[in-house]
């Protein structure tokens, strides 16, 4: 353990990435067994990006989309919050819970996933939170390790256990006409459908 960040030695710093790794591990794991389920959107930095923030982003519409989908095959009557987020600029919120209203009340498919997903958002300190360090712990592997058809930016090779883990918590479901959906998806431009 790291008592003095002043003193630290490469045996140290080793144990303690290790450690890392290994509380990841566990907490992917431990989520895995109790039924929780993941969706992301990976975005490029080269995407293109909305021009306008009056106007839900391509990714976030994807998210309540699969979100629906997995909503709408559970049992009973299910009702869900979609969107957690950290709070961290208050203005942005501001906006996304603009962008959320305005998607839930003035599109078709919002108005119909609205049966099952309370439209808005829910922000949360990550510190304070840790179903969101969970989620923090996603993305970092995501970002760093998970690699789909058409990414080509080099993966980590030590986040492989993590990535198969990550995989395995991947929302999946076959449609009745028997298309595959899956949770994870690479979105290479955010701007929304103008809307009619």
């Amino acid at each position: 353990m790291l008592l003095d960040g002043t003193a630290v030695t490469r045996a140290r710093l080793t144990a303690l990435g290790q450690a890392k790794i290994e509380y990841s591990r566990f907490s992917l794991d431990l989520a895995r067994r109790h039924g929780a389920k993941v969706f992301a959107t990976i975005v490029p930095r080269e995407a293109p990006r909305p021009e306008r923030d009056d106007a839900l982003r391509k990714d976030y519409a994807f998210l309540f989309e699969r979100f629906y989908y997995f909503l709408n095959g559970l049992p009973g009557d299910p009702m869900g919050y979609h969107l957690v987020f950290d709070e961290l600029d208050r203005s942005a919120a501001h906006i996304l819970l603009g962008q959320v209203k305005s998607y839930f009340i003035n599109t078709q498919k919002g108005r119909v996933r609205s049966r099952l997903i309370i439209p808005e958002p829910f922000f949360v300190h990550s510190d304070l939170t840790t179903l969101i360090q969970t989620a923090d712990i996603v993305a970092y592997v995501i970002s760093w390790g998970l690699r789909l058809r058409w990414m080509t930016a080099p993966a980590r090779a030590e986040l492989r256990p993590l990535v198969d883990l990550v995989h395995r918590l991947q929302f999946k479901r076959e449609t009745e006409g028997g298309d595959r959906i899956f949770g994870l998806k690479l979105i290479d431009d955010l701007r929304p459908k103008p809307l009619p």
